[in-house]
């Protein structure tokens, strides 16, 4: 078996990079109280340099990489409203093109060849307005098709968004490239039962149908019941595998059963942040778990209104932490730039400290670092066996104009040990500065 391949398999997925994109721009045509259509537009553009290389393709040689990225999604998206009931019919149709260019990526997931274009939104859906007024606004919402899932704050299900190209597995896991901003988000097939709208006592009951072969092309029922309120979110998930592809499913994902019980909120203060989640995993190998303790205040009487946050996170040693990312913001699951896209570990047989601190002096520029220690929980002799180290990332966002978002970030890097001594850094274990910007639009 590939030990590359496996290693992604298990533990390696999306940077789903949302600090200043969260969804589709949508770009107004047309609205009334009938009806609207708009014009769904963004797009992004990455430039990456690495001094070190990493062994997760199995393709690299000791050194550095440069590389770049580059995405554009477009289409439309509306809405039909009918009846006193305000019930609401809506969909959305969307492409995206992308790229990879230059050397590829430092972990060699991407050669630089990728080019890709490929439906990427395809559903429809129905709102009950006030039809059912015992459950609220909008209480019953039923959609199908291609769309994106997120549960929580992406710790189980944070989109279907592994955008690996033809530098790993001569190719097979190709999905298009760009996987660092990975503009591929949709689960292939979808349908979605949403009761209870937004506040209160509700629930989801979701089946989920992967297209991703990086994912083992995972059908998975997924079920969620939670009580949203002023002071916070109390949810319980259920997620359970019903089918694989055998070809790509080479940790036995298949019949994995997952269970987790979490909380997030402010307790009624408002610079407050509390939040924590723990998951149970019956897998066909043996039991798993993974869990998380995350406080943050944020000094909002302060010029440039800093905050601080800490997190404690520990991961099992054949945990599988699935369709996980980033939906906060930077560092929310995939912890590390270098560690969480090249380097490893990969919520998996770990255990991290994460402290995050920000800074935003003026509305259009916030400021950021976030500060790790990764600790591998099981060392053994062998390839990847020894994953810790430590990391620095140094970032900024700026609102440069209404529609354009400018990320630059410094990533410092120190594995505790090389590829010859089971770390993943190819030839050495010394520090390796990792740097990028990102342009991003939205309309």
């Amino acid at each position: 078996m590939n030990t590359s391949l496996r290693t992604v398999s298990v533990s390696f997925y999306f940077m789903a990079f949302s600090l200043c994109s969260s969804g589709v721009g949508a770009l107004e045509l047309y609205s009334d109280e009938s009806y609207g259509l708009n014009a769904d537009l963004d797009g992004g553009i990455g430039i990456y340099h690495s001094q070190q290389n990493y062994a997760q393709s199995g393709t690299l040689k000791k050194g550095g990489t440069d590389w770049q990225e580059a995405y554009f999604k477009y289409g439309l998206s509306g809405w039909v409203s009918a009846g006193e009931q305000k019930q609401k019919v809506y969909g959305a149709l969307n492409w995206v093109s992308s790229a990879t260019f230059g050397q590829g990526d430092a972990a060699g997931w991407t050669d630089g060849t990728e080019r890709t274009t490929k439906v990427e939104d395809a559903y429809l859906g129905w709102k009950s307005g006030n039809y059912f007024p015992a459950l609220g606004l909008d209480g019953i919402d039923l959609s199908f098709g291609r769309q994106n899932i997120v549960v929580g704050d992406g710790f189980l299900i944070g989109g279907d968004a592994l955008n690996l190209g033809k530098g790993i597995s001569n190719g097979t896991l190709n999905r298009g490239g760009a996987y660092y901003i990975t503009p591929r988000k949709a689960f292939d097939q979808t349908a979605v039962l949403r009761i209870g709208g937004r506040e209160g006592l509700r629930s989801d009951l979701m089946w989920l149908k992967s297209d991703n072969p990086a994912q083992a092309k995972a059908e998975s029922f997924v079920a969620t019941l939670e009580n949203v309120g002023e002071k916070g979110t109390v949810g319980f998930t259920y997620m359970d595998v019903l089918n694989t592809d055998d070809k790509f499913d080479l940790i036995r994902r298949n019949g994995t059963k997952t269970y987790t019980v979490r909380g997030q909120g402010s307790l009624g203060h408002p610079d407050l942040f509390l939040s924590g989640e723990y998951a149970w995993q019956d897998r066909p190998a043996g039991n798993e778990s993974a869990w998380y303790l995350e406080a943050g205040w944020k000094f909002s009487d302060v010029y440039g209104t800093p905050s601080v946050n800490y997190r404690y996170s520990r991961f099992s040693e054949g945990y599988d932490p699935f369709f996980f990312g980033n939906i906060r913001g930077l560092g929310t699951w995939f912890q590390g730039e270098v560690a969480s896209n090249y380097a490893g570990p990969f919520n998996s047989n770990t255990r991290i400290h994460q402290v995050a601190l920000s800074f935003t002096p003026v509305e259009s520029l916030s400021l950021g670092v976030l500060l790790y220690n990764f600790d591998t929980l099981s060392k053994r002799t062998g390839t990847f066996s020894n994953l810790g180290g430590n990391e620095v990332d140094i970032y900024a966002s700026w609102q440069a104009t209404k529609e354009l978002t400018v990320v630059p970030l410094l990533g410092i890097y120190k594995p505790d040990a090389s590829d010859l001594e089971g770390g993943s850094q190819i030839g050495t274990d010394r520090r390796n500065i990792y740097s990028q910007v990102l342009f991003l639009t939205h309309f």
